[in-house]
Formats: structure tokens, C-alpha cells, sequence
């Protein structure tokens, strides 16, 4: 039987809305049928426009606020409703910190089959009461004092709109790009930098990469800063292995902001949508910048991984190595370790830290922080970390504590089921994807393991991203 849609598009209709997706839009009901109404807020009374209808939802465009939400504010950027930067701005910062537990939440009891328990008081948990009943016990997020001008780096494509390059954000589900002068969440060196290099191509007619026809050459613009120790690297990334009149932007650049200590031309001369190619030369200044995450020093080279906001990764990092509960005389596998970030953290504490990660360039990355900042008690390993870990095992090297940062597909199952077989006492899982989180959890569970309690992160403020982390506990018995 053909289902009863009750909207039409291109028809307006008043909605209560009464929750939030995924990505913070407004979800509301025309009778039983589903409406996702970007901009819309819970609580708010809208009239939407109806511009997509799907078999079991559609999607309304906001027209009209009739009764706003007393957590709606004006967002700060002019370029919010077109950028697709940020989904967030127009939700207090003390909503966006609730949204994202409620995210946690939902995908926790939803997709992980969990009892979730709000606890809200952080600094007086009492963890016998925790341990008494059979939930997770879910903390409010850990936000931010200055929610803005927070990302340590920032890329960014480059096209041409009436006659002048332009560079900024793609517009929402888009590949538009909305030309910016300056951005509420990325440093604010950047806003000049970007200025200097728009003055740059235009003055000397160099052309923008065009995505359809492959012709031009400045693709994208990469910018990283070392928060605490004001290091700048600006990256050119070019569609040719030419870069014209380089010395005129390298003595701008230079002259302009002195913090900048690296100038690199990135090649990548493919049709792809990656940003980044593999050949990078430097044109002027070091292969790297450095900055500090706690007491750890880490070199940050183009193509390095590093956490894009250095405050909130520090608190991160704590709440992971709090989480692991070490007193020196364990062994610790840090699976997805990167360029060894959480390995040198645990490496504090632990006995021993094992890091695998399958790239090896960030394996030689995560070698050379260990050396320079004189941690001994680490290892580094190339390959993937559910063949990698059963051959640590077989060579007698068990875990205590294994930690894992999956990318956000979440863990690998075989991972998964090579965690069941070690059976750790402890697994602590940090995960930028609530929905992987969840459903890996869900198979933890199976396998004998208790969620205990989890804590989000506001690491991407404005946005609807958030990070998790969460302790699980091996079930004596299982």
C-alpha cells in the first residue's frame, strides 16, 4: 500500500519542533510525517517551506521564526546561513554543549542498547553508586571558556567569482564556495593571511584550480598555528609543479606576520576531492613548526595529523589517561595511535605503551616525538592493529589497558573480536563518531565488557561534531 505523504513541495507549513537531528537541524511533524528544518531549534514554533520530500521524511527550508527559543542567539558570522563551516551559531554555546550529550545519549541507548544515567556534578562522582546498577553513566560535555578562534589549522579551497579568486568554506552540501574575510573558529592570523594571498593571485593573475575542466593552479590554502609557541606554516597547495612569482608572496608573508616560520608548496596534480598531495616542497623557513600539547613538544609537518584544537585535546588527552587508571606497572596497547599523541600521555603512568598505527609515515612521525621529548617507555608500530596485537600476544605481550581512537567508521571488527580474546582488564575508547561509538560498544558488551561512564568533548565548538570517551570495564566471569 502506497503511503499517505502528508506534505507537498514548494507548500509552507507551520511546525512545532520538537527535537534536533544529527547535524542540529529542527525536527518537527506534519500529522505522523517527519520534517528536518535546518536552523529550526527545539521548543520553537516555524513556518518551513517544504524543498525535498523522501518516502519517509522530507526537508523544509526555515522562512519564518514564529516563537523563538530562549536558546536562540544571533549568530556572530555574517556568512553563517550559506557557510557550511559551522551548523551550530545560532544555538547558545550552553545549548550546543546539551545538544551534544543529548547526541551521546541517543546513539548510546539507541544504537548501543545501553541504560544511559545522567550524572552532572563531574568533580563529586561517586563511583560505588555507579557500580551498583548496570548503566553508563553519561557527564555533562567538557566545553570551552572562549568557544571561537579555536582551530590550529585551517584549509581551505580557492575558485574565482566574478572576475576575483575567492577562497572560504563550501557552501552546505555543496561545492560553492562562499568567499570570507574572516571566520569566527579558525585563528585570527588566518584572516590576514588569506587577504595577502587573494592580493597575491590577483595581482599577478594567477588562476585558481577549476574542479570541472582540471585547468588552473592554486587548488587550496592550508594554514597550521602552534598555539603555544605562535608558530605559523602556510601551505599552498598548487595544481602544477610551477608556482609563479613565489618570492613576491613568500616577502609579504613574511614581511607582514612574523610568527610565520614555514612556507610550503604542496603538489597534487590529480582529479580527486583529497586536498593534500604526497610531494611537498618547502620554499622558504623549516619542514615543520612545533607546539606543546600539555608537556609534550610535537614537530607539525603539512601532512601531519595533529588534533585542530590544542585546548580541548589537552583535556582529552587527561580524561583518557584518568579513564585508563594506571599506577606504573601496566602494560598498554594505544591501537589507531597516529603520530603518538594519546601513546605519549599514557607513557606517564604506564609501564610499557605499544602504539600501532597502520600509516608509516605517521608511525615515523610518532617515533621521532618519542625521542624528542625523551620518553623510552614506547613503542611504535607499523601495520594494522588486529594483526598487529594477536602477534604481540603471541610473543607473550599482554595488555592491561588497550586503548583505541578509531578514524569515524569506528574500530575494525576483527579489532573488536582480538579485544574479546585478550580480555583486558580496562578498554578506553575515544571516539569522534557517536554512531560507530555505539554500535562498537553494543559488541563489546557481547563480549563481556561494561560500559561505565562516558564523557563528551566539545572539541568542534559551533559545529555539530563531538568527540567521546568512554571506560569499560571487563565483567569478572565473562
Amino acid at each position: 500500500m502506497k503511503k499517505n505523504i502528508p506534505v507537498i513541495k514548494n507548500q509552507q507549513y507551520v511546525l512545532n519542533i520538537d527535537s534536533s537531528g544529527y547535524e542540529g537541524e529542527g525536527i518537527g511533524k506534519v500529522q505522523d510525517f517527519t520534517v528536518f528544518v535546518p536552523g529550526a531549534m527545539p521548543g520553537e514554533e516555524v513556518t518551513a517551506k517544504i524543498v525535498k520530500v523522501n518516502k519517509n521524511f522530507a526537508f523544509g527550508k526555515l522562512l519564518k521564526v514564529i516563537t523563538p527559543s530562549k536558546n536562540r542567539v544571533e549568530p556572530i558570522c555574517s556568512l553563517y546561513k550559506k557557510c557550511g563551516g559551522c551548523q551550530l551559531q545560532h544555538f547558545s554555546y550552553e545549548a550546543q554543549l546539551e545538544f551534544k550529550k543529548q547526541r551521546v545519549k541517543d546513539c548510546l541507548e539507541r544504537i548501543g542498547k545501553l541504560s544511559v544515567k545522567l550524572y552532572e556534578d563531574n568533580l563529586n562522582y561517586d563511583k560505588d553508586i555507579m557500580n551498583k546498577d548496570n548503566t553508563v553513566i553519561l557527564y555533562d560535555t567538557i566545553g570551552m571558556e572562549n568557544p571561537y578562534n579555536y582551530r590550529n589549522k585551517v584549509q581551505l579551497p580557492v575558485g574565482k567569482e566574478k572576475g576575483e579568486v575567492s577562497i572560504g568554506f563550501y557552501a552546505k552540501r555543496s561545492h560553492q564556495i562562499i568567499n570570507m574575510n574572516t571566520c569566527a573558529i579558525q585563528n585570527k592570523e588566518s584572516d590576514l593571511i588569506l587577504k595577502i594571498i587573494k592580493d597575491w593571485m590577483n595581482g599577478y593573475e594567477i588562476e585558481p584550480y577549476d574542479e570541472r575542466s582540471g585547468t588552473g593552479n592554486v587548488r587550496h590554502v592550508m594554514i597550521r598555528k602552534g598555539f603555544k609557541t605562535n608558530e605559523i606554516m602556510v601551505v599552498i597547495v598548487t595544481n602544477s609543479r610551477e608556482f609563479p612569482h613565489k618570492d613576491e608572496l613568500v616577502e609579504t608573508l613574511i614581511n607582514e606576520i612574523k610568527s610565520v616560520k614555514s612556507i610550503v608548496q604542496n603538489i597534487n596534480m590529480k582529479k580527486t576531492n583529497v586536498i593534500l598531495g604526497q610531494e611537498c616542497r618547502t620554499i622558504w623557513g623549516n619542514d615543520y613548526i612545533s607546539d606543546y600539547i600539555g608537556d609534550f613538544k610535537f614537530n607539525i609537518s603539512p601532512l601531519s595529523f595533529f588534533q585542530v584544537n590544542p585546548v580541548q585535546t589537552k583535556m582529552l588527552y587527561d580524561t583518557a589517561l584518568k579513564y585508563a587508571n594506571l599506577t606504573g606497572s601496566e602494560i598498554v596497547f594505544d591501537a589507531y595511535c597516529g603520530t603518538g599523541t594519546i601513546s605519549l600521555f599514557l607513557s606517564k603512568m604506564a609501564r610499557k605503551v605499544y602504539g600501532v598505527e597502520i600509516i608509516p609515515e605517521a608511525i615515523y612521525n610518532a617515533r621521532i616525538n618519542a625521542v624528542q621529548n625523551g620518553v623510552k617507555n614506547v613503542e611504535f608500530i607499523v601495520g594494522e592493529s588486529e594483526k598487529v596485537i594477536p602477534d604481540l600476544v603471541n610473543r607473550g605481550v599482554n595488555a592491561d589497558v588497550i586503548v583505541v581512537d578509531p578514524p569515524r567508521k569506528g574500530c575494525d571488527r576483527k579489532l573488536l573480536d582480538t579485544i574479546a580474546i585478550m580480555k583486558p582488564k580496562t578498554v578506553v575508547y575515544v571516539s569522534c563518531d557517536p554512531s560507530t561509538l555505539a554500535r562498537d560498544l553494543n559488541i563489546l558488551g557481547a563480549s563481556g565488557y561494561k560500559a561505565v561512564k562516558a564523557q563528551p568533548v566539545d572539541m568542534f565548538p559551533q559545529t555539530a561534531h563531538v568527540e567521546t570517551i568512554v571506560l569499560m570495564s571487563r565483567v569478572e566471569g565473562k
